[in-house]
């Protein structure tokens, strides 16, 4: 339900085209934000400069219930930021905490103030917040602590996501149970608190909120349900004194308190993006040295080899010559053993190339 940012994206975008329009038109969205926050906006033609904007968000605590609304205390911190353009509609409308009324007319005629109007606007449902946990740090708890018990308070920002608030004659101690899904969180969540410890002993965060962590939970939570206790990620604590509480300070810690959780989740988040990506880098800078080699070691094997193509028989004129006078010898052949007769060698041959006759030792007489 908490966010980095205060203000409503949704609702800033509603309230911004409302605001451009020239021509008016009739206005009835339900929005709903993180899955608890809820949004009625109206409007009419009959009254087209009011906007009426109704907000529902659950009670940070359980042990306070508030079917009859927000109390005095937390309507008068919505009138305080918001009392120039905005006016609280009373009775709410029903089903919703509180409903208001916002007059564009009498936002500022500047563009850049009148962003800066709106936004404030839509960040109605942080000023819920830190109001309810404003008021539940100071009231809450009050008995118990003249009676000398410190009994925790279960805070509900998120269903999955609990803390809770222990409220001491000195300090307000806050306890986060960090609960992980995969073990890679758990591990660098462990190194982050570790780390979040060791830098609050500093001089830089001396006016910081002192923060321990322990594997084990604080011993003010014993006597708590099982459930909330069963972590992987251990207990996250912050002691909040009178300093850290004072005049504008008050509306800072709060917000970051109550976004303790967001800012875990997106540092893990970021943590190993930044992780895989620079596994990527050296990933891609390996490859590109193994490429780098096998390139060198395939150019070497050529220059030792030779190229394919420049394997040629080495040529010499004496062969060239020798061979010219081969074919010239091999044609004269052919020319010789032509089958032109010659009277003269046939003379020859009979004369001086006759074989005797030999007669056959054996008869044979032929039959009739």
């Amino acid at each position: 339900m908490a966010c980095f940012n205060r203000a409503s994206p949704a609702l800033m975008e509603v309230l911004l085209n409302f605001h451009n329009d020239e021509i008016p038109w009739d206005i009835d969205h339900h929005l709903v934000e993180f899955g608890s926050v809820k949004y009625h906006i109206q409007a009419t033609t009959l009254d087209p400069r009011n906007l009426y904007l109704s907000v529902s968000i659950p009670p940070l605590s359980p042990e306070v219930m508030l079917s009859n609304g927000l109390p005095n205390c937390i309507l008068q911190d919505i009138k305080r930021v918001y009392s120039d353009i905005v006016e609280v509609v009373r009775p709410s409308k029903e089903g919703f905490m509180v409903t208001i009324k916002l007059d564009f007319n009498k936002l500022p005629r500047h563009k850049d103030e009148c962003i800066k109007a709106l936004k404030d606007v839509s960040s109605l449902q942080s000023v819920i917040l830190c109001s309810q946990f404003k008021d539940m740090l100071w009231n809450i708890g009050s008995q118990d602590i003249s009676r000398g018990l410190h009994q925790p308070i279960k805070q509900v920002c998120h269903f999955r996501e609990p803390f809770f608030l222990i409220r001491m004659p000195e300090k307000i101690t806050i306890v986060f149970p960090i609960r992980l899904k995969e073990e890679s969180d758990v591990v660098l969540a462990t190194a982050f608190f570790q780390e979040l410890v060791d830098v609050g002993y500093s001089a830089s965060c001396a006016k910081a909120p002192p923060c321990t962590w322990s594997p084990i939970p604080p011993p003010e939570l014993r006597g708590e349900y099982l459930q909330y206790l069963n972590t992987n990620g251990g207990f996250v604590s912050f002691d909040i004194f009178s300093c850290h509480v004072k005049g504008v300070r008050m509306e800072k810690t709060l917000w970051i308190l109550l976004n303790f959780y967001s800012y875990l989740n997106y540092y893990l988040k970021s943590t190993k993006a930044c992780i895989q990506r620079k596994m990527r880098n050296r990933q891609e800078g390996l490859v590109k040295v193994l490429q780098k080699a096998r390139i060198e070691e395939d150019e070497d094997n050529k220059q030792i080899q030779g190229p394919k193509s420049g394997r040629k028989l080495i040529s010499f004129p004496k062969y060239k010559s020798f061979r010219r006078k081969c074919s010239a010898f091999a044609r004269h052949v052919k020319r010789i053993r032509s089958p032109i007769k010659i009277k003269a060698l046939n003379r020859f041959r009979r004369k001086w190339l006759k074989f005797p006759k030999c007669s056959s030792f054996k008869k044979y007489t032929k039959l009739e």
